[in-house]
């Protein structure tokens, strides 16, 4: 779950600065109208009319906050014109209109990323509020130093003025300001990891929206919020439920083009498809965020960062060509651009997904690299789970580094999300109910916890031990199948010395009976007939001749007879190549592959041990069989042959082949190599898809 853990968590590390934005920026408006009916007041007075001219000029206080919050202008300009505006309300009375353009100027502040004098605008306003006992201005300062700290990283302070502000505007009964808040608290437990608080606070802020008409956008914000929690509990039913409830809320008429909040939500329903591995589903919905496309390059460029991202890594998961790289590349630049340290690691480590996938090893690292560089340098450690994760599948041999410190480190930040999960608990204790409340659900989580944990680990053990003794039965196994295949050889040797001790005995019986018996007596008629060469009769003689000479070659005949019946004799001394002989004949009498078989005359098989015969015979047999199984081959080739002190034997096939690399080894191969390491032997397979197959096996001798 790390890595949809890091997705969800970086689109809401960026969809929260546009719902915190949009949530502070409808909340810092609304007493906009308040303030110019008060100007329309002032319009109609004729008092101090020198201050009305003032009012009508470039340097009144309305045109100053106006221009502070002119986009078109510079950043510096912006400032300039918040900074002559807060001076002119500095020398104003503490009265509400006062208040009102204090947190006016609190406002620009905040747009422009100018900290310390939000700060200390709001502080100001906090204390002109209690001067004044003010409670709704209070709870609005509260609410705004929350937003302060929020941005500073500080949950803790952040949640304590957050939870202030909640409890005034329950006394106040501004059921509007409370759902916001309470919003506020559920987006900073939900940054935090405080996943199931952050769930009840959403919930808590719907409820107080029962019968509010003009609510704005908070009915969207909550049911965003909620869809991005499911998400991340991996309860995605739940979460497109409330994601389609989102999209279904906005109100195209009235919701600011700023917030694109479409958009937002497309994304953000893509990406529960995508981790449910629906990936048609979610692009589908990628490319209908996308269709945002000139809105969000002025608004949200960081959300169509996202879009890119996430229709690229759906489309790598399909398996899909179609803009990847170029949508990966062109996300990366966006979010570089955008100083989205998060985003920017996530792009860079789809990328190594995708190279690694490409079997380009080079690029996947140096982008894995990268992402762990940028991670180490950011404030964010959670960044170092993803590039850790990474490259410990791409660099195998550096793995168990890799590993070690991915788990120290979520470790680390897992009892670091429960120390924070205590600080909220701690802060909610203020008031009894509260304290009731989260004490019997922390308890009711701890039980589901301990008891999911023990089934668990009851679990794993009964599946340790089970495992166990099926590895055991299949070694036992193994053994017994062993033990039966040499007995089994032993006695085709047996009966095969007694079939070649009665062929030598019968052979040798022969050779004597020629060689004694036939060839004394043809000399003898040789001789006789010698005898007649004396007699004058010439017609006589040259028949004798005749005859003598077909003795001779008759003799020559039965001598290498028996020659050739000693010479035989001797070559049969070894029957393993008889044997042998036997399984090359079936192979051939039975499967359609022609099979040419070479054994070298030089290799003195009865030097050999069973052992090595037993074990070459069972891969010859072995190997012929995967090639009638598997091969689809036409022509079969099995050598023997003697080169120095070494026996090779070759079983080669023009079949179709396979991936070396990636096939698995299957029962087969794995007997085949633990054959050869009995005979302290060298194992090699050599093949190609379309190139057929070559076994090699090496033994010394």
């Amino acid at each position: 779950m790390g890595y949809q853990f890091f997705l969800i968590a970086f689109f809401y590390v960026d969809s929260f600065s546009i719902f915190g934005q949009i949530q502070i920026e409808l909340l810092k408006n609304s007493y906009y109208i308040a303030f110019l009916a008060f100007l329309s007041f002032l319009a109609c007075t004729k008092k101090n009319a020198a201050n009305y001219n003032e009012a009508s000029s470039k340097d009144s206080l309305s045109s100053y906050l106006s221009f502070a919050n002119d986009v078109n202008l510079t950043l510096q300009k912006r400032e300039a014109y918040n900074q002559k505006a807060y001076k002119i309300i500095l020398s104003q009375a503490n009265d509400s209109m006062n208040r009102v353009n204090l947190f006016k100027v609190a406002n620009r502040n905040y747009n422009n990323n100018n900290w310390e004098a939000y700060k200390t605008t709001v502080n100001l306003v906090l204390k002109n509020a209690e001067s004044a006992k003010d409670t709704a201005s209070i709870a609005k300062a509260y609410t705004y130093l929350g937003d302060f700290f929020s941005t500073q990283a500080a949950s803790d302070s952040a949640y304590i003025y957050y939870f202030k502000a909640e409890k005034m505007y329950i006394r106040l009964n501004d059921n509007l300001n409370l759902a916001r808040t309470r919003l506020n608290k559920a987006n900073l437990q939900f940054v935090e990891s405080d996943y199931l608080g952050s769930e009840l606070g959403a919930f808590k802020a719907l409820s107080a929206l029962k019968g509010e008409e003009e609510v704005g956008d908070l009915f969207y914000e909550c049911y965003n919020l909620l869809g991005i929690i499911y998400n991340e509990l991996e309860e995605y039913d739940k979460a497109i439920e409330y994601q389609t409830k989102a999209l279904a809320s906005i109100d195209e008429k009235t919701t600011l083009v700023d917030y694109q909040s479409k958009a937002t939500s497309l994304n953000n329903l893509g990406l529960v498809y995508q981790n449910m591995h629906k990936y048609k589903e979610a692009i589908s919905y990628f490319q209908e965020g996308l269709k945002q496309k000139k809105d969000l390059l002025i608004y949200k460029p960081s959300v169509y960062a996202m879009l890119l991202d996430n229709l690229a890594y759906s489309r790598f998961k399909l398996k899909e060509s179609e803009g990847i790289p170029q949508l990966f590349y062109e996300s990366l630049k966006l979010r570089d651009s955008l100083q989205l340290t998060t985003g920017v690691i996530i792009s860079q480590i789809h990328l190594s997904e995708y190279f690694a996938f490409k079997k380009d090893t080079i690029k996947a690292l140096e982008y894995s690299n990268k992402a762990l560089t940028a991670a180490r340098n950011s404030k964010n450690h959670r960044n170092l789970l993803l590039p850790l994760k990474q490259l410990a599948v791409i660099e195998p041999t550096k793995a168990s580094v890799y590993n070690r410190e991915y788990i120290h480190l979520n470790d680390s930040l897992q009892k670091a999300d429960r120390k924070t999960g205590n600080k909220f608990s701690r802060i909610e204790y203020e008031t009894d109910t509260i304290k009731e409340e989260n004490t019997a659900l922390t308890t009711q989580n701890r039980n589901l916890v301990y008891i999911a944990g023990s089934i668990l680990i009851l679990g794993l053990f009964l599946y340790i031990i089970k495992a166990q003794k099926a590895k055991n039965r299949e070694l036992l196994y193994k053994q017994e199948q062993q033990r039966a295949n040499e007995e089994i050889y032993n006695l085709m040797i047996s009966q095969q010395n007694d079939v070649e001790t009665i062929r030598i005995k019968e052979k040798k019986r022969v050779a004597q009976e020629l060689h004694d018996g036939v060839l004394g007596r043809m000399f003898g008629v040789r001789m006789n007939l010698e005898g007649l060469n004396y007699s004058n009769d010439e017609e006589g003689s040259f028949n004798r001749t005749g005859y003598l000479t077909e003795l001779k070659s008759i003799e020559q005949d039965i001598r290498e007879i028996s020659h050739d019946l000693n010479r035989e004799k001797s070559e049969l001394i070894n029957n393993f190549v008889a044997i042998l002989d036997n399984l090359l004949e079936e192979q051939r009498r039975t499967f359609k592959p022609k099979l040419v078989s070479i054994i070298d005359t030089n290799i003195k098989w009865e030097s050999m041990g069973n052992t090595i015969k037993i074990n070459l015979y069972r891969i010859v047999q072995e190997s012929l069989q995967n090639i009638n199984k598997y091969a689809n081959a036409n022509a079969i080739k099995v050598e023997f042959r003697k080169e120095m002190n070494n026996l090779f034997l070759t079983v080669s096939d023009d079949g179709i082949g396979f991936d070396v690399n990636k096939g698995k080894k299957g029962i087969g191969l794995q007997n085949m190599l633990s054959r050869i390491n009995e005979c302290n032997g060298k194992f090699e397979v050599k093949s190609k898809k379309g190139e057929g197959t070559s076994i090699i096996v090496t033994i010394p001798i």
